[in-house]
């Protein structure tokens, strides 16, 4: 299975999706579009919305309902990197290669547009869901999924915990905290939510579960490395800020080697999740390789 082609033609489709819908919420302010744009087209391999995408095909052939939801979890993600970036949190000047938002619009457009990418996938979902009100139910516990892995029990919480922990000592349940919540609990509610807008069944959502959280953790890990080990030209970020500014990381609790055990059997498990699915996963079983074997 070729599966750099295939996230290559999907995070196509998910582009093509991202700019028809983007138009229809904002023109102007012009320089909040522009904005909004520049960061949500500053490159990524668009991996929530393919999860989403790919999980929910699992379970209906007719994904038309689901793109609604790629896009609002793409702007979701886009907001918590400009967010993430800001100087009073991680202060990046790079992202994905580019100059982060604030860099180039100013820290106040950059803070309005992450707000307004968090809003506007908000009404993106809240329109698909009357668009296709004979699945509501299905819907708004999609929406719930999101909701809540954006907000103060997901990637907020994490992120304040992890502003905490710098420059302290830290302890493997605050790292595990950190991880599972700022970045996997994003990961996790794309492939729920796929999940239940397919309409897929009590068990198959538990296993799905169990996948989601092995590879967020995962993901993550080899993130901590990679900023260790990394190239910056490669990553498209600064690499080494992590041990500049003491952030509580698998690498700097437990050692590279061990940081690197743990994101191989993370992975085992989280595919092991999979045989359950039989073939319909091989594409997620691809992807998880694909997304864990990153050059570390």
């Amino acid at each position: 299975m070729d599966i750099e082609n295939l996230l290559k033609e999907e995070a196509k489709r998910v582009n093509s999706f991202l700019k028809d819908i983007l138009k229809q919420y904002i023109t102007y302010p012009h320089i909040l579009y522009n904005s909004m744009e520049y960061s949500l087209f500053a490159g990524g391999k668009r991996l929530r919305p393919i999860l989403l995408l790919w999980t929910f095909d699992m379970f209906d052939d007719n994904r038309q309902p689901a793109y609604y939801y790629a896009a609002a979890l793409e702007f979701i993600h886009t907001y918590s990197l400009i967010h993430d970036d800001l100087p009073s949190m991680d202060n990046d000047d790079f992202r994905r290669g580019k100059p982060t938002n604030h860099k180039v619009f100013g820290e106040a457009v950059a803070i309005l547009t992450g707000d307004a990418l968090l809003n506007t996938a908000y009404e993106i979902m809240v329109n698909a869901s009357l668009k296709y009100s004979d699945s509501l139910k299905k819907h708004l516990a999609a929406q719930h999924e999101i909701a809540r892995a954006s907000g103060a029990s997901g990637i907020i919480g994490g992120q304040i915990v992890d502003i905490l922990s710098e420059n302290k000592e830290g302890d493997s349940d605050t790292l595990k905290y950190i991880h599972t919540h700022k970045t996997g609990t994003l990961i996790k509610a794309s492939v729920r939510a796929g999940a239940i807008l397919g309409g897929c069944d009590e068990k198959s959502l538990s296993v799905l579960d169990k996948y989601a959280e092995y590879l967020g953790l995962a993901f993550q890990i080899i993130d901590d490395i990679l900023d260790v080990v990394g190239d910056t030209e490669k990553l498209g970020k600064t690499v080494g800020k992590d041990a500049k500014t003491k952030k509580l990381t698998y690498p700097s609790l437990f050692g590279l080697q061990a940081a690197r055990d743990k994101a191989v059997q993370l992975t085992e498990k989280s595919i092991d999740q999979l045989k359950y699915f039989g073939d319909t996963a091989n594409v997620l079983v691809a992807l998880t390789e694909y997304l864990c074997k990153r050059e570390f």
